[in-house]
């Protein structure tokens, strides 16, 4: 019998597979899906993108790359203990979260491993596409949820690059939740373009950034003058060791400065500092301290403080990507998606930094996703680009 819509399924493959933010992805999803709790935190189940056509969560099968060899449901287990998963929720959905460790293969590059670029991208695109033959999604989302990596200092490709070209070699659709190089390498420009498939990116807006996104247009648009802007992050897990690399947290700091340059028309004093304090565990706190002039030069300060957990924040915006990407990906849709940018610190493609216009951005998105029928591509992870990344790079 031929796969109806409500019956195909959406292959979600992320890397950083056995991450906190990953196992929140999994377990959430099996959990949404059984009806234990409401979708708090899900833009796409918002009415504004009823009737899109995006794919239900019923329809997500999980596998991916990872360095670590923690199994899901242990995994899960660790992230109750710690606060961020509710309270028996982990034996709730042991099935599915072992489903998805099954489907988990090992990262890379490893320690020794003398594999070269070529033959990287070439392992990790047989891994989606055997994930894709022997679990038959109509097509796979690639998600990048992996630790921060410095920028690179050379022509080499990082981590995250080589798991984006092998997305795109496996045809599939990606998304890079992290500050990451991933497709913004500059050898893997022509394959961007040329492969006819949809992405999106980067770094997810989850705390600060998201804040600083309202209050800049605020400032703006009441032509107060900000004279200077600083912060702070603390944050504990594996982001706040990763962090802990200056090279590291200077490519996530390029986003939070990129939103007030684009917000403000002009990029002010401050800095922001992220320090690593591990018994914070998953959480975070962020504090922005802003100097502004008022009428006639009086001079005020506006203080916040943002605490929340980072994967019960992430975990939310992941599903909803995948949904909109593999949605843009079924309607014919390729390139940079540029109305996803609420999502993003520093996203790719043209648009506005402003979260309201994001957000208007976002739901024409949706929109246009209503009036569009099926794409042409089909499943698209059974007919893999015939030209390698590798020579491309």
């Amino acid at each position: 019998m031929s796969e109806t819509r409500s019956e195909s399924r959406v292959g979600v493959w992320l890397v950083g597979a056995r991450g906190s933010v990953a196992t929140t992805v999994v377990a959430g999803c099996a959990v949404l899906t059984a009806g234990l709790h409401p979708p708090t935190g899900m833009v796409t189940e918002s009415p504004d993108f009823a009737g899109s056509g995006l794919p239900p969560l019923s329809s997500l099968v999980f596998g991916g790359h990872d360095t670590v060899d923690c199994p899901l449901p242990k995994r899960a287990e660790a992230l109750v203990a710690g606060g961020v998963l509710p309270p028996g929720l982990p034996s709730a959905v042991t099935a599915e979260l072992a489903a998805a460790d099954r489907e988990i293969r090992p990262g890379g590059p490893a320690a020794g491993d003398t594999r070269g670029e070529e033959e990287l991208i070439t392992a990790f695109a047989a891994d989606i596409r055997d994930f894709a033959d022997r679990r038959g999604p109509n097509r796979v989302v690639v998600v990048n949820l992996a630790s921060t990596e410095p920028a690179p200092a050379g022509s080499a490709l990082p981590a995250s690059s080589l798991y984006a070209a092998a997305a795109l070699r496996a045809g599939c659709s990606y998304v890079n939740f992290t500050p990451s190089t991933g497709l913004h390498h500059p050898a893997l420009a022509p394959l961007a373009e040329s492969c006819g498939l949809p992405y999106a990116g980067r770094d997810g807006k989850t705390g600060q950034t998201l804040l600083r996104s309202v209050l800049g247009p605020m400032f703006a648009q009441r032509a107060l003058a900000v004279r200077a802007w600083s912060g702070t992050n603390l944050l504990g897990g594996g982001d706040g060791a990763a962090l802990a690399d200056p090279a590291a947290a200077a490519a996530k700091n390029a986003g939070k400065e990129r939103v007030l340059a684009d917000t403000l028309g002009t990029a002010p004093e401050g800095q922001v500092h992220i320090d690593d304090v591990p018994t914070l565990g998953d959480w975070k706190t962020a504090w922005d301290h802003i100097a502004f002039d008022g009428f006639l030069g009086t001079r005020m300060i506006l203080q916040t403080i943002w605490q929340g957990c980072d994967s019960a924040l992430a975990a939310p915006l992941v599903l909803d990507l995948v949904r909109l990407a593999a949605r843009a990906h079924e309607a014919g849709l390729s390139g940079p998606l540029g109305a996803l940018g609420f999502f993003f610190k520093d996203p790719v493609g043209e648009g506005p930094a402003g979260l309201p216009q994001q957000y208007a951005d976002l739901v024409r998105f949706a929109e246009s996703l209503r009036r569009a029928g099926p794409g042409e591509h089909g499943p698209s992870t059974r007919g893999p680009l015939s030209r390698g990344a590798g020579e491309e790079a």
